[in-house]
């Protein structure tokens, strides 16, 4: 089954240094969607722990199968407009109206 259009939960507005966890989920899927987070329509990276991810200074983790985009603590680089995509290999892929976050 083809997912169904995920629905994203940004925060609209987050203080500087705090914790801060962006959500998308879709229920529809079967087998159960992947999740890929963008901001301002660029694919954000999977941090995988190596050294390029600590070197393009990524701040957030990134869940593909929850859904979830977590920053442990969100800076004004963080500001922007963030959507994400549900997939699962079926059909076509699925995407959430875009939210800005403000920081």
């Amino acid at each position: 089954v083809a997912p169904t259009t995920p629905v994203c939960e940004v925060p609209s507005s987050a203080m500087t240094g705090t914790v801060v966890e962006l959500s998308c989920k879709e229920t529809e899927g079967s087998p159960p969607s992947e999740y890929q987070w963008y901001k301002n329509g660029v694919a954000l990276l999977e941090k995988t722990g190596t050294g390029s991810a600590r070197a393009a200074n990524i701040t957030y983790t990134m869940n593909k199968k929850s859904g979830t985009l977590l920053f442990n603590t969100v800076t004004k680089n963080d500001t922007g407009e963030y959507f994400c995509e549900a997939f699962n290999g079926i059909g076509l892929s699925q995407k959430c109206s875009v939210k800005r976050m403000q920081v």
